[in-house]
This record gives C-alpha cells, sequence and structure tokens, in this order.
C-alpha cells in the first residue's frame, strides 16, 4: 500500500478507499487540440469472489454519466459499445486485472474537456465506482517546433539542420515531420523519430533570405505545427548605397552616375552621409576621403554608418568614398562632394616689366608703372563653380589679352593715357565681387628752363619741370655772389602743383664774374639738368665779350693791313691775270684767326639782338685782295664780323692758286666758362656778355 500513497502524491492524484478499493490518478491533465496524451492511473480492490482467471473490466466515464446505461467513453470489455465522439481516439491502455487503469487520449478535441471517473468490474463482488476523478483541459494548440541551423551557411558546403517538437508521446502514434523551402532542390532527410527530423542540404548564394519551414502532422487532419526560418548564406558586400540628409531633413538617396555620385553643397550647410550594404556575414563600413579614414563602423554594431559635416566648408570639398568589407570581399561607393561659394579674397596679381615676382593688391591700391614698360594684371579668387572674371574701365568691359583668359589683362607698353581706375568684375550665382585699382604711370622729369631777367638791381631766374612722382629742384653754382656768400643775396622760392614742380632764384648784389648757373630736377626715375650759358646785359654795363672782342679786332686790323700791302704788290705784278682769275683761294696754311666769328649767346633780352647781328653778319662777305678790311667800332653792341686777308703766296705757289678753286677752312671754339681776367685788366662793372667763339 505505500508503494500507491507514494505515486498518488508524486503525480498530484487522489486516492479514495473504501473497503478496500482505491485509486490513483491526476487531478488535472491539461493536452493542446489535435494532441496525444497518457493519464496514468493505478487501482486496488478487495480479493473477493474472483480468481486469477476471472476477467476483469475497466470503464471511463464522463463524470455525470450513468454507468448502467450510458455508454463509456473508453473501456476494455469487449462487447460495450463506447462513445462514439470518443472511439478510436480514447483507448484505456491499461489492464485492470492488474491494478492499472491508465489512459491514452489521442487527437484531443475541445469537446473533450471535462471530468472523468472510472469503474472497475470483476466477479460477483467487485462492481464500484470510483469518485475520485480527473479533469482534462484541452487548449490551443500553440507550440511550435524548434529549428537547429547555423547563423551562416556556406555557399557550396553541405549543412544539417534539425526539427524538433518537444512533446511526450509516450503511447502516443509519432507524428509526422515534413521540410519545404526553395533550398530543397537537393536534399536529404533522415529517418525521424517521435521529437525531431534531421535535414541535410547545400545552400547556394541565391539561397540568402529564402524560408525553410519544419512541418509537424499530428494524426487528425488540418491538425499540424510548423516553424519557418531565413536561411543566412554568407556572400560578399553588394548593393553599397549612399543616402544624403541636408540641414536635418529626412535622408534622401542621389541618383548614382555608375559607380559614382555626385552633390553640391552650399557652404556653411549641415550634411549627413550615410552608409549601407547588404552583406552575409555583416560587413566592417568605413567613410574615407582620400586616403583618410574618417569613421568606421563594426561588423556587429549598426548596419549603417553616418559622417556627420556639421558646417560644410570649401575646404570638405573632395571624394568620399563608402568601403564595406568583410571575409568574402569588399565593395565601395563614392561620392564626390562639391561646396559652392561665391568669390573670395577677390585680388590681383601684378606683374611689371616681365618680373617674374608677383604682388597681390588688394581693393583701392594704387600701381605705380614706368612709362614704356610693360604691365600685366591677373585677376585671382576662390570661388565654386568658378566665377566669371572681367575687367572694366570707365564703365567699359576691356577685351582680355590673352582672348582665352578673361581675368588677364595685358598692357605691351605703357603710356600716359592708360593712366586711371582699373576694375575687375567677379560674377557668380551665389553672389559677386570687385576689386579696383589705381594705375599711376610714372615717368623721369622733363625739364623745362631756366631762363633769367634783369629786374630793378635783381637777377630773376626761373625753372619748371613735369615728372611722376613729383619732380625736386634745385639750382646748383660755383659762386653766387662776389666775396662771401650770403643766404640773404639770393632767394629761392619753390612751388609745385600736382606732377608739376616750380623754383624761382632771385640773385642780388653784384654778380660773379664767372657765375655760371644751372637747374637740376630728379625723382626716383632719373635726373635732368640745364645750365645758363649766357645771362642777360644789365643796362649800362660793359660785357667782358664785347672787350675781348675789341682786342681781337685790334689784332686783326694789323694783320690785315699787312695782307692788304702783300695783294697790292701782287695786283701790280700780275695786273692782267688778275683781271681773268677769280679771287684767290686761302691756303691751308692760313691762320685760325683768317676767319672768325664771334657770336654772342642770346639771352632773354638780348634774343632780338642776335637775330639782327645774325642777319647783318650773314649778308657780309670778305673783302676783296687789296681793299682796306673794315674797322671795328668800340662799344658796338651788335656781334663781331672781322675778315682777314689770305697771306701772299710765293711765285712757285701762284700757279697752284690760279688752277684750284677757293677753299674755305672751319672751327668752333666753345667756351663753357670764361678764365677770369686781372682786375687791372678789365673795367670794373663790367660783366660776360658771350659764353661762345666759333671760327669758320
Amino acid at each position: 500500500m505505500l508503494l500507491p500513497l507514494l505515486l498518488s502524491s508524486l503525480l498530484g492524484g487522489s486516492q479514495a478507499m473504501d473497503g478496500g478499493f482505491s485509486i490513483q490518478v491526476q487531478r488535472s491533465v491539461t493536452v493542446p487540440e489535435g494532441l496525444c496524451v497518457s493519464v496514468p492511473c493505478n487501482l486496488s480492490y478487495p480479493r473477493r469472489d474472483w480468481t486469477e482467471s476471472t476477467p476483469a473490466y475497466g470503464y471511463w466515464f464522463r463524470e455525470r454519466a450513468e454507468t448502467s446505461k450510458d455508454a463509456p467513453v473508453a473501456t476494455n470489455h469487449p462487447d460495450r459499445e463506447v462513445d462514439m465522439s470518443t472511439w478510436d481516439r480514447f483507448q484505456l491502455t491499461g489492464d485492470p486485472g492488474k491494478g492499472s487503469c491508465s489512459l491514452v487520449i489521442r487527437d484531443a478535441q475541445m469537446q473533450d474537456t471535462g471530468g472523468y471517473l472510472f469503474r472497475v468490474e470483476r466477479g460477483s463482488y467487485v462492481k464500484f465506482n470510483f469518485l475520485n476523478k480527473f479533469y482534462l483541459k484541452v487548449t490551443a494548440l500553440t507550440q511550435k517546433p524548434d529549428v537547429y541551423i547555423p547563423e551562416t551557411l556556406e555557399p557550396g558546403q553541405p549543412v544539417m539542420v534539425i526539427c524538433v517538437f518537444n512533446w511526450a508521446f509516450e503511447n502516443c502514434p509519432a507524428p509526422s515531420f515534413s521540410w519545404t523551402g526553395a533550398a530543397l532542390s537537393s536534399r536529404r532527410t533522415r529517418p525521424s523519430s517521435a521529437h525531431f527530423s534531421v535535414l541535410s542540404f547545400t545552400p547556394r548564394p541565391q539561397d540568402h533570405d529564402t524560408d525553410l519551414t519544419c512541418h509537424v502532422d499530428f494524426s487528425r487532419a488540418g491538425v499540424s505545427a510548423e516553424r519557418t526560418v531565413q536561411l543566412r548564406v554568407a556572400y560578399a558586400p553588394r548593393d553599397v548605397v549612399i543616402s544624403i540628409s541636408r540641414d536635418n531633413t529626412p535622408a534622401l538617396e542621389p541618383q548614382p552616375q555608375g559607380n559614382l555620385t555626385h552633390l553640391e553643397a552650399q557652404k556653411g550647410q549641415f550634411l549627413r552621409l550615410l552608409c549601407a550594404a547588404d552583406s552575409q556575414p555583416p560587413a566592417t563600413l568605413s567613410w574615407v576621403l582620400q586616403d583618410r579614414v574618417l569613421s568606421w563602423s563594426h561588423s556587429w554594431g549598426p548596419r549603417t554608418l553616418g559622417l556627420e559635416l556639421p558646417l560644410v566648408k570649401a575646404g570638405d570639398s573632395g571624394r568620399y568614398t563608402c568601403r564595406a568589407e568583410n571575409r568574402l570581399g569588399s565593395q565601395q561607393r563614392a561620392l564626390d562632394l562639391s561646396v559652392q561659394y561665391p568669390p573670395e579674397n577677390l585680388r590681383v596679381m601684378v606683374s611689371q616689366a616681365n618680373r617674374t615676382v608677383l604682388e597681390n593688391l588688394g581693393n583701392g591700391t594704387s600701381v605705380p608703372v614706368l612709362e614704356g614698360q610693360s604691365l600685366r594684371l591677373a585677376c585671382v579668387t576662390h570661388s565654386s563653380p568658378p566665377a566669371m572674371l572681367s575687367w572694366t574701365r570707365g564703365g567699359q568691359t576691356l577685351s582680355p589679352s590673352p582672348p582665352s583668359d578673361s581675368a588677364v589683362l595685358e598692357l605691351p607698353q605703357v603710356q600716359m593715357e592708360h593712366e586711371g581706375e582699373f576694375t575687375c568684375h567677379a560674377q557668380h550665382p551665389l553672389g559677386s565681387q570687385h576689386v579696383s585699382l589705381s594705375l599711376s604711370v610714372h615717368y623721369p622729369p622733363q625739364l623745362l628752363g631756366p631762363s633769367c631777367s634783369w629786374e630793378a638791381e635783381s637777377l630773376h631766374c626761373s625753372c619748371s619741370s613735369q615728372a611722376s612722382p613729383a619732380p625736386s629742384l634745385r639750382w646748383l653754382g660755383e659762386e653766387l655772389l662776389e666775396g662771401n656768400s650770403s643766404r640773404d643775396s639770393f632767394e629761392v622760392t619753390p612751388s609745385s602743383a600736382g606732377p608739376w614742380a616750380n623754383s624761382s632764384l632771385s640773385l642780388r648784389g653784384v654778380l660773379s664774374s664767372h657765375l655760371r648757373l644751372s637747374c637740376e630736377a630728379w625723382n626716383v626715375h632719373g635726373a635732368q639738368s640745364s645750365s645758363i650759358l649766357q645771362l642777360p646785359d644789365k643796362k649800362g654795363l660793359v660785357s667782358k665779350e664785347f672787350f675781348i672782342g675789341a682786342v681781337l679786332g685790334i689784332m686783326i686790323m694789323a694783320l690785315l693791313f699787312l695782307c692788304l700791302s702783300q695783294i697790292i704788290m701782287k695786283i701790280l705784278l700780275k695786273k692782267q691775270t688778275q683781271a681773268e682769275t677769280p679771287r684767290p683761294r686761302f691756303s691751308r696754311h692760313s691762320t685760325i684767326l683768317d676767319y672768325i666769328n664771334v657770336v654772342p649767346k642770346a639771352g632773354p633780352r638780348a634774343s632780338n639782338r642776335n637775330e639782327k647781328a645774325t642777319s647783318s653778319s650773314a649778308s657780309q662777305t670778305p673783302p676783296p685782295p687789296g681793299a682796306p678790311c673794315p674797322e671795328s667800332k668800340k662799344n658796338q653792341k651788335k656781334p663781331y664780323q672781322l675778315f682777314s686777308c689770305p697771306e701772299s703766296k710765293s711765285s712757285t705757289q701762284a700757279p697752284e692758286s690760279h688752277k684750284s678753286q677757293e677753299e674755305l677752312h672751319y672751327a668752333m671754339l666753345n667756351f663753357p666758362g670764361l678764365r677770369p681776367r686781372p682786375e687791372a685788366g678789365m673795367p670794373k662793372g663790367t660783366q660776360a656778355d658771350y659764353a661762345e667763339v666759333k671760327f669758320h
């Protein structure tokens, strides 16, 4: 009796003892619809009015059935009919003659839910209904089989898949297992047991993401359980996709051109680049700019890799490459990012006189250029796309030189008319800029003057010069005043206006006898000077040149007198010949004073006199032989014109002089400055009027 009691407590069943009758059975049994369940049961009854050969019969009834007339759900009595709703599904598997009342329920149905009791009959005394019963609960079938498959399948390598349905099928018929799926063109199924099925097949690359289903079918038609898994067949990365999000808007996938995607973004925008790839096992993703890795992800991390550019700048332009790589291979896709921005840092590069050194000039810069030099102006800016560059001057567009490059303006030879403002314009859809520079043409000094004139007791001289940049003027002289020079004796007054510079010099007091003045103008590009060789006459003064001319005139008159005597003698000896032949020519042995013309240099006040003297002297001719030479007058204001008679030739030279024509010989002497004579030899208060002596 102890063993049945222990079994009853372990099985959670109930035990009824009534005059030696007892039963152990579970109080509650649960079974999914369509499945099979075994209900263990043990009983005992008194050994009375029966022998070992007396048959024992057992019956299972619904809890409210009348055992005397209602049909049992299961029995081992061959002549007793059972309930048709449970026929062939409920089966008494235990032998009541051996103390077993176990029941097997196949293909459980919802209407089977309820309580069940057991009745035992053996001989004339043992006919007993056990009041203890068990409760059967039929639930919906929710359990599915479990499929065990490797996470990643290698293409071309055989694989084994197991399907298991965890349910106790003791004394129950085994279910049938079946497999379906696109990858099962070449499959092999091993014999199934009551609990599992084994499938072997060889996956292919195209089997990736296809379904594989394990079906478990039970006895009643339409009752089955199944589980579907997706095959993960390993393959190299494919279908790399780049998507773009602007200013935190939803990501958009750009239209690629081949394996390259082009993207244009404005400077300052927010960009987020997203990269995803299809691969098995998951690929490692990375963003690369040129050859520099910007970010990467692990294979177990997110399947999408993002790259953020918070404020796009010009330096972000370039080719961004998304790479996806796993153990089976790699794939990549590139994106060309072009950051658009208006012109920046507009400037002009200047090259002068073919120099290789370039100057970068900003807006409002003045460019000095030497007249006649070459100039090349190149407009430079940074923008994307490139801005349209052009040059204008005074509102008019200039033709580029060379024509193929509108940003370059070349002036092969800068002239004064090129001076002014030149403007470079950079036009762009996102904005425009311009830069202006002023061209300043420089040239060396051009001297006008000097000129001098007497005003009262002072000598006033003026000098002017034009240059760019404006020149500087100064007066030069060895000695401005006789005796000690003093600033009180001369005054310099400068003035300027634009490119012109003027300087006036006032000299007071007694001027030096060897005074020589010069005016010099200079700037960074050169210098020019001019000297005053003749000073104007001061009224009432005798010039030094006039005194020298008088002395020379006396000497020439004496020489002419001697020559005249020789001429008269020759006339007397050769009167006839002299009448037929031309005037005797001067021989090569004539002295340098044979023909002298002393010309004073004209000053501002003496220009009219010089013109008259020149015309007068030009009308005079040398006197014929034998004629008296003209005498010069003292204190004569006009230039001196003195003629000398040639020397008499010897008798052996006469024929030669008659046959050849007359020859004139000229010489010129320039005196830059007269040497001072002793004060005793020159009247006090006189000054030099002549600075140039010409010999003809």
